[in-house]
């Protein structure tokens, strides 16, 4: 059974509440449940974490490196300043996926540029909650292709 890490980064405990134009109005135990479902529909062991602390971030990657044969990320703000993330999601050798709620480049000017984007896998942005649905099964298939 393959065993897969979602992290979600600052303020992302606050969806539902915050900018629900941008991230919808579905709370974060609605997203942990939906992804629990379908990783379990999929027969793959998942973990969540969430962390407002960037160096909080960089240690459950570092943590994962021997753990998990997939992560996938929002880093949320971090995604567009964090080398630190970016440093230890490339230390990382399974997949990873990076994942955004909300369209980046229809946002501010600054949220256009992810620094992480130059060491994952793939990118799925601007799709909302099922953005999570489908890097869950983009991580599946991509696991289960070499095997």
């Amino acid at each position: 059974m393959s065993k897969i890490l979602i992290i979600n980064g600052p303020n992302l405990n606050l969806i539902g509440e915050r900018e629900q134009s941008q991230y919808g109005s579905k709370d974060y135990k609605y997203l942990e449940d939906i992804c629990k479902k379908k990783s379990t529909d999929l027969n793959l062991n998942l973990e969540i974490k969430q962390s407002n602390v960037e160096g909080e971030i960089v240690d459950i990657i570092q943590r994962a490196r021997n753990e998990f044969d997939g992560i996938i990320i929002n880093a949320g703000g971090y995604s567009h300043t964090s080398v630190a993330i970016r440093d230890a999601l490339d230390v990382f050798k399974g997949k990873i996926i990076e994942l955004h709620i909300s369209n980046i480049y229809r946002r501010e000017e600054f949220r256009h540029k992810s620094i992480i984007s130059g060491v994952v896998t793939g990118i799925i942005c601007g799709l909302g909650i099922n953005g999570y649905i489908l890097a869950i099964n983009s991580m599946h298939e991509m696991l289960n292709e070499n095997k």
